[in-house]
């Protein structure tokens, strides 16, 4: 099983073709995870929506949902929630908790922070990288078909 840690920016995208693509060949699932706090200025600040007032968090995750099928259609997809102001490590250990229990192989994730320092503070990278019960497999850079095809989520779209 290959768990991709999924908010739908260009980098998360990025790991979850990169997982679909070694999935096909080793005959694994991939299952692409989004952890979505009840958080109207979270979602902002991650461009989900364009206002803290458009927050709606069921139109978020059906929106992930979509955007992950589109990039990764034989991937399960799943959301868990979070309360308001998520104490920190918060969404990293949802993350973790559902790769121990679907015994994760690999979880690719995303992180343009991984490749400054090895273990930054607020790198989802680097705090899976520490948990020895299954590799990890960090992306860094999104390679040009994703780019292209998918510069950003479809929330950082204009409609």
């Amino acid at each position: 099983m290959y768990i991709v840690a999924y908010d739908g920016s260009q980098l998360a995208n990025a790991a979850l073709h990169r997982a679909a693509t070694y999935a096909k060949q080793t005959g694994d699932d991939v299952l692409a995870v989004a952890v979505v706090p009840q958080d109207a200025e979270y979602a902002s600040d991650k461009g989900w929506v364009v206002s803290e007032d458009d927050f709606d968090r069921e139109s978020v995750v059906s929106e992930l949902h979509r955007t992950a099928v589109k990039i990764a259609p034989g991937a399960s997809f799943r959301a868990l929630k979070t309360g308001r102001f998520p104490a920190p490590g918060e969404i990293v250990a949802k993350l973790k908790h559902a790769a121990h229990n679907e015994h994760a192989d690999v979880v690719f994730v995303g992180s343009e922070n991984a490749g400054r320092v090895v273990t930054p503070l607020a790198s989802i990278g680097g705090n899976f990288a520490s948990d020895r019960a299954f590799d990890v497999h960090i992306v860094r850079h999104a390679p040009p078909e994703i780019r292209e095809r998918m510069p950003k989520s479809e929330f950082y779209l204009p409609d």
